[in-house]
């Protein structure tokens, strides 16, 4: 019993020490546990609190309005349309991305050129960042996925601004268009602290306005603070901050004019640009062939791309700004006009014209083999005679040229409000030994002169250079800055800027030299080379007509119909008109089109038709009224309000880079004594 008693004492005291162990574990945990709360509630509270509310709330991105692009008349030229979209992020789908196109088609139709551009996109985008993969749904459609969005994880749908270019291929280079960002574009908007500012937007300027003006089109993307379920699905908006859109641009190209001008190349390759001279406003700028900007917003598929970018004709080069050219003749009234402000030759000083100049040996000869007898200044530019230009030429120093000509933008970026300007190449001692290597190819020779004062040899500029430069010469050597831009407006207040305000300055230019020339520019239309284009006219345009060689004849007779159609010459012509207040400048080229007398001149005579008709010209200055009454009646407002933000002001026009320059030589121009090619289809022999 003893025995029993002291097992049954044992056996409590056992139970006692393991009910107090299993007592102080549990009171230990509990303090730990009570520690661990205390430590998450109140010292990192603040902390954790905040993470909660990272996790409780999301900020959603809400991307701004594009602006709107219009002609100076209102007329709509790009702008947004409503857009239901399908987006797929990476990191959120489940399965293979081929999975999810199999279960997705069945609700909504992906056409085979969707796919091949979402996989393309796809696998070089990153996890998190969305990868269109369908636009333009219906409303059908994207209700009906918006029932199955649940089965779909990764998949969103969205409603968005797509941009819209209804004019299409009229206008595309002066536009350019949108585009998907790319990777160098991530990285220069972080570079330039802009990324933020792109949260949740797709698309940015590629090209033309849409590039330069990025910045004003774009906008101030919004935010929206969403509080969202644990896997992501919003519960209630807590805040917003609305975007704001971004302006809208009025150009100052007229619609009309433009796709008039455009349909008078008819599918042959040129350039056509008009300009006020007063102002420097660019009323039409064409790019012959063109392309339709609305294959580009949402990524261009590789069967368009492969036909824009072999096409011989090459649609895609911006040929006013990016295209250089010999401007043969239409060089002529530059080159005379610095001779006689430099006092080289005076205006009725004879030269004899025997249908060719000779110089060491050499001849150089009229086109068609035509001989004017002597010529004095008037006659050689209303006649064309290269004779004339040859022996002017041998006397003037192609430095003094090339410093004279520099001024009227020959040569030189214009700064125009595109991108890609090209400088072209205006000649001069400097520039050869340059662009040449070898010591012995670098020597100027008085023969290359010839060659230039008759817009051939080293000379090549662009289409705009010298639309610009015959704007200058109309405006009594005022340097207007041309621009296409040609007013700012605020779409939330309606408040306007003018971007280019006044004159970059003012060749200083003899009135008894400028009348010299511009007499010689109205005979040209009046009786000259461009008499027959102009006949009938009912107002007074000056002129030159030019014909640039593609390649040497080495001494050999042309004739158009024995060679290749890309080698023919180039047909040119400038002009400005009316004589007596000029309102309109133009330059234009025909590639490989012919003379210009019969092909060029005449597409400049329907410029001028269209622009100066009364009724038009009458409705124009109506138009001017009202803005400038507009104008005043908006600063009166800003003297009263002056904190307001400024509305009549003059913009500077946006930082535009300077055009790619040739990064190798140009392709050296033979030396005179081999096979220098003559303007106008002027011959040349060798003894």
């Amino acid at each position: 019993m003893f025995e029993f008693h002291k097992t049954s004492q044992h056996q409590r005291q056992t139970v006692l020490l393991r009910a107090w162990v299993a007592g102080l574990f549990g009171l230990i945990c509990l303090l730990l546990l009570v520690g661990r709360l205390w430590y998450l509630q109140v010292v990192r509270y603040d902390n954790l609190a905040a993470r909660a509310d990272q996790n409780r709330i999301t900020i959603v991105p809400i991307p701004p309005r594009r602006g709107q692009i219009t002609d100076r008349y209102g007329e709509v030229m790009a702008h947004n349309l409503r857009d239901y979209t399908l987006l797929v992020t990476r990191a959120q789908v489940k399965g293979s991305v081929d999975d999810l196109l199999a279960r997705l088609r069945p609700l909504v139709y992906i056409s085979e050129g969707d796919q091949r551009k979402f996989l393309r996109l796809y696998e070089q985008s990153g996890r998190y960042a969305p990868v269109l993969l369908r636009n333009n749904l219906s409303d059908l459609e994207a209700s009906w996925f918006a029932v199955h969005a649940f089965e779909f994880p990764g998949v969103s749908l969205q409603a968005r601004w797509v941009r819209d270019y209804p004019l299409h291929e009229s206008a595309a280079h002066v536009l350019g268009f949108v585009g998907r960002i790319s990777e160098a574009d991530e990285q220069h908007l972080e570079e330039t602290g802009q990324e933020g500012n792109y949260r949740g937007t797709l698309v940015m300027g590629k090209k033309g306005i849409e590039k330069t003006w990025e910045k004003a089109l774009h906008g101030r993307t919004g935010v929206e603070e969403l509080e969202v379920t644990a896997t992501g699905r919003p519960v209630r908006e807590l805040s917003r901050t609305d975007p704001i859109p971004g302006s809208n641009l009025e150009l100052s190209i007229d619609t009309g004019l433009q796709k008039l001008a455009e349909a008078q190349f008819d599918g042959r390759r040129g350039a056509l640009v008009a300009i006020q001279p007063h102002t420097g406003e660019v009323l039409a700028f064409v790019s012959s062939p063109s392309f339709d900007p609305n294959l580009f917003v949402d990524g261009i598929d590789v069967e368009n791309w492969r036909k824009l970018n072999e096409s011989p004709d090459h649609p895609l080069i911006n040929r006013p700004l990016y295209g250089t050219y010999p401007i043969g003749s239409t060089y002529k009234p530059f080159v005379a006009l610095a001779a006689l402000q430099m006092g080289i030759r005076g205006p009725n000083q004879l030269v004899p014209d025997p249908g060719y100049f000779e110089l060491a040996g050499q001849k150089f000869r009229n086109a068609g083999g035509a001989a004017y007898g002597p010529t004095n200044m008037h006659r050689a530019l209303v006649v064309s005679s290269d004779t004339y230009f040859f022996s002017l030429g041998a006397e003037m120093d192609v430095d003094a040229l090339h410093d004279f000509s520099k001024q009227f933008g020959f040569g030189q970026i214009t700064g125009i409000d595109l991108d890609g300007e090209r400088r072209g190449v205006l000649p001069s001692r400097a520039w050869k030994r340059q662009a040449y290597k070898k010591q012995s190819q670098q020597h100027w020779y008085q023969g290359e002169t010839v060659s230039v004062t008759v817009g051939q040899g080293y000379n090549a500029f662009t289409l705009l250079q010298l639309a610009q430069a015959t704007s200058v010469l109309a405006n009594d050597g005022v340097y207007m800055k041309p621009h296409l831009v040609r007013r700012i407006i605020n779409p939330l207040t309606g408040q306007f800027t003018y971007p280019v305000p006044a004159p970059q300055y003012t060749i200083s230019l003899k009135p008894e030299n400028l009348k010299v020339v511009r007499d010689a520019m109205v005979d040209v239309v009046r009786k000259g080379t461009a008499r027959r284009a102009f006949s009938g006219a009912t107002y007074q345009a000056a002129g030159k007509t030019g014909t640039a060689q593609v390649y040497s004849l080495r001494g050999a007779k042309y004739k158009a119909q024995s060679v290749d159609e890309r080698l023919r010459d180039h047909a040119l012509f400038m002009a400005y008109a009316p004589v007596e207040d000029p309102q309109i400048a133009v330059a234009l080229i025909v590639e490989n089109g012919g003379w210009g007398a019969s092909v060029a001149a005449p597409i400049a005579r329907t410029v001028f038709d269209y622009w100066l008709d009364p009724g038009r010209v009458s409705e124009r200055q109506q138009q001017l009224e009202k803005e400038h009454a507009s104008r005043k009646a908006m600063n009166a407002i800003i003297e009263q309000a002056p904190d307001a933000p400024p509305g009549g002001q003059a913009a500077s026009l946006p930082d535009v880079a300077p055009g790619p320059e040739d990064t190798e030589p140009p392709e050296p121009a033979p030396l005179p004594d081999a096979d220098t090619p003559p303007e106008d289809g002027a011959q040349e022999d060798t003894p």
